[in-house]
């Protein structure tokens, strides 16, 4: 029982130890972001690598969820004689919810986990020991730019997502199902407000977008310099990014509604 006790705590003083070396980490990047915005260049480039790169199985995702939204949501309205509501049904659903919450999920599977690699692999290389040893700032020059194009590029993404997935609600339920094409899009614009749904839906991208790439970026830069350590910190970087895109779409949700 002892033993028991012991692993326990052992095991609970590990993850305080590492949060509190995350918590400084995210630090150390918050205060490297003004020297970051004098290397533009950097920035535009992880702004292509990480949302442009990641673009088209958004596009792709937002397309069938939104298709599905019409079929699944048609199904149910027709019950009621509401299925004028279409619209506005896919519409909050993915303004609000679905938009963000797949955009981040998809966003730390694709870019959350090549920036864990990227910076992983430039650990086990000892490329980021040799910036130190020529004076220059890794968090300049790498983990900044990553930081600062993932909080950019996750709302771009999400809004894009929310949009394709109107479209492909409108090609279901108007051009296979027969829904008015002007009751689709009237019910939409009377149902959706920008305070109450767009905001807050961009609020949530925002915060997926910092929480995400600050764990795929400490992932990376605290990973054991082995090709099993960086395997290792890309799965934790998926699975922790997930878990966390998810609880707090529960939190900011709850505050917000």
């Amino acid at each position: 029982m002892t033993n028991w006790f012991q692993r326990f705590g052992a095991a609970w003083i590990t993850v305080f130890e590492r949060l509190g070396r995350a918590h400084l980490f995210m630090l150390q990047m918050l205060l490297a972001l003004p020297g970051t915005f004098r290397r533009f260049g950097l920035i535009v480039k992880q702004l292509f690598a990480t949302g442009v790169m990641t673009l088209a199985i958004i596009l792709v995702a937002g397309l069938f969820v939104g298709m599905v939204l019409a079929l699944q949501g048609y199904n149910t309205l027709v019950g009621f004689g509401a299925e004028e509501s279409l619209g506005a049904l896919v519409a909050l659903t993915l303004v609000r919810e679905l938009g963000p919450v797949v955009t981040g999920l998809l966003f730390a599977g694709r870019a959350g986990s090549a920036m864990t690699a990227e910076i992983g692999l430039m650990k086990a290389t000892e490329q980021l020991s040799g910036l130190e040893m020529m004076a220059v700032d890794p968090f300049q020059r790498v983990f900044s730019p990553r930081m600062i194009a993932g909080f950019i590029a996750l709302p771009a993404l999400a809004a894009m997502f929310s949009a394709v997935g109107v479209l492909g609600g409108h090609l279901v339920g108007v051009e296979l199902l027969g829904v008015d094409a002007g009751a689709y899009w009237s019910q939409m614009q009377s149902a959706v407000g920008f305070e109450h749904d767009v905001l807050n839906g961009l609020i949530k991208s925002v915060v997926f977008g910092f929480v995400v790439c600050w764990i795929a970026i400490f992932e990376g830069a605290d990973c054991i310099p082995t090709s099993e350590g960086v395997s290792s910190a890309t799965t934790r970087t998926v699975v922790y990014s997930s878990l966390a895109v998810l609880g707090l779409d529960f939190l900011l949700t709850a505050l917000m509604f």
